[in-house]
């Protein structure tokens, strides 16, 4: 008799190992794209929290030095997905690159910088005229400053210098140095460049008020074959999303894994109030972004991007974990703001 018990007991932990085995082998696997900026938190949350893994998926998360690098790896089928600002997909849209934006990330997030004997000449917008400008090539902070300068009535083809970097870490080298007058970088950066001596003297915030950033970005023909994995993967990040508002300390002993930088200057990056986060794909404010974009001759086209941006994924998220926890207060917030809409976007007064 003991035999027997024994021989079912091991049959049932060999099912059950076997069962554990595959559902392992089932996880369906997504390549994702990051920049090296606490912006793209909720990957790096969503990764080590275990959130995407209890979603059914393998993510694999692949670091880039810019967005440009980034979306040329997603639209050469390197990448499933990633990361990679607002200008810089709608760039690539506008030279006919099949992307769709698919949600959201971060917003904000950008800085100018310089040193602090120039700092009080770049308050105003006007007295850039004659200054050389540092900017990482296609980032969102860019087009941000270039809109409002087009706006204040400068023109930034003529009447200044505009010099492009392949990362934030060269501009603020190059401000340092003084062959810049000034830069324009991202988060942690502009506050690493004050921990140098450096000063920023406007936030992107400050220009262009809940502007989008990095949003979630795939080809549209990937999106359409893994719409499943894609809702799953919006619900995982929609979870890390909800440990960011509960649990600072734990974010940050996250983020510190893939930005490597001292906690206090984490903590102050991600929830100091120049950092927006939201898996929300804030059509609105893109559709916004690229008016922008065209007002500022930044691109040139007259292509509409209505149908390169889908909310159906996020709503379709959102509407799972509604259902899953129908008691959750923040599904139904996020989805009452989702349906409400985005607020309008505007340049602010460039004036002290």
């Amino acid at each position: 008799m003991k035999r027997i018990v024994s021989l079912i007991i091991t049959l049932t932990l060999l099912i059950l190992g076997a069962t554990g085995s595959q559902a392992a082998t089932e996880l369906k696997k997504l390549k994702v794209g990051y920049l090296p900026t606490s912006g793209h938190l909720l990957y790096f949350v969503a990764k080590e929290k275990g959130f995407f893994q209890q979603e059914g998926l393998d993510v694999e998360l692949a670091r880039f030095t810019n967005s440009g690098e980034g979306l040329t790896a997603i639209k050469t089928g390197k990448l499933d997905a990633g990361s990679f600002g607002t200008s810089a997909p709608l760039a690539f849209i506008a030279k006919g690159a099949d992307f769709t934006i698919f949600g959201g990330q971060m917003g904000e997030g950008h800085g100018l910088i310089a040193k602090p004997e120039k700092a009080e000449r770049f308050k105003d917008l006007k007295n850039f005229r004659g200054a050389t400008i540092g900017a990482v090539r296609l980032a969102t902070g860019d087009v941000v400053f270039r809109a409002a300068l087009h706006e204040a009535g400068v023109d930034w083809k003529k009447d200044l210098t505009i010099k492009e970097f392949d990362s934030p870490a060269a501009v603020m080298e190059a401000v340092k140095k003084g062959t810049l007058d000034a830069g324009l970088v991202w988060i942690p950066y502009f506050t690493l460049a004050e921990k140098q001596g450096l000063k920023v003297v406007k936030y992107s915030g400050d220009v262009i008020k809940g502007h989008t950033c990095c949003r979630q970005v795939a080809l549209t023909a990937t999106l359409k074959e893994r719409q499943a994995d894609f809702e799953r993967f919006l619900t995982a990040l929609l979870k890390a999303y909800k440990f960011y508002l509960t649990d600072k300390n734990g974010t940050v002993d996250v983020v510190a894994k893939y930005v490597q930088i001292d906690k206090g200057d984490l903590l102050k990056d991600i929830y100091g109030g120049h950092l927006l986060v939201s898996p929300d794909p804030h059509r609105k404010s893109v559709l916004q972004f690229w008016d922008f974009m065209k007002k500022a001759d930044y691109i040139t086209t007259t292509e509409s991007i209505d149908n390169r941006i889908n909310t159906r994924l996020y709503a379709s998220a959102l509407a799972t974990l509604q259902k899953r926890e129908p008691k959750e207060k923040l599904w139904k917030k996020l989805d009452n703001e989702f349906k409400g809409g985005d607020p309008e976007l505007h340049i602010i007064s460039h004036a002290h």
